[in-house]
């Protein structure tokens, strides 16, 4: 019963949220993911949630790159320029996780994540 609750209060809220909202959610989602993994580091299951976590925020990035490179882009072009600069840093990172895996790898992708959210919060972290 509970989880139906939850699961809907999770689909009015996606409907309703705005973009910034949106984007501060699946990002803490994608640090949450990361930080789970390195919770169970040592678990069986590590692969598994390793490779899903980073999907997830593969993901995400890449949706914003898509974002950031419409010319016709809301934010000013430095900041998007620094923005699409960041998430190829962090597309290498994921990249390097993926082949080379180290928790502490994940904890740079974590940090910008939750950073950026509180920023699109407008509340600091």
């Amino acid at each position: 019963m509970l989880s139906n609750a939850v699961k809907t209060y999770e689909d009015v809220d996606k409907n309703t949220s705005s973009g910034r909202a949106t984007e501060a959610r699946v990002l803490t989602q994608g640090a949450l993911k990361l930080i789970e993994v390195k919770q169970k580091w040592n678990s069986p299951q590590r692969r598994q949630l390793l490779d899903a976590a980073l999907r997830y925020n593969q993901r995400i990035w890449s949706i914003f790159q898509v974002e950031l490179s419409q010319k016709n882009h809301p934010l000013p072009e430095q900041v998007r320029l620094d923005l699409l600069q960041l998430s190829r840093f962090i597309d290498r990172r994921i990249f390097d996780a993926m082949a080379f895996p180290e928790a502490e790898k994940l904890d740079i992708i974590i940090k910008i994540n939750q950073n950026i959210a509180a920023g699109l919060r407008g509340s600091p972290r």
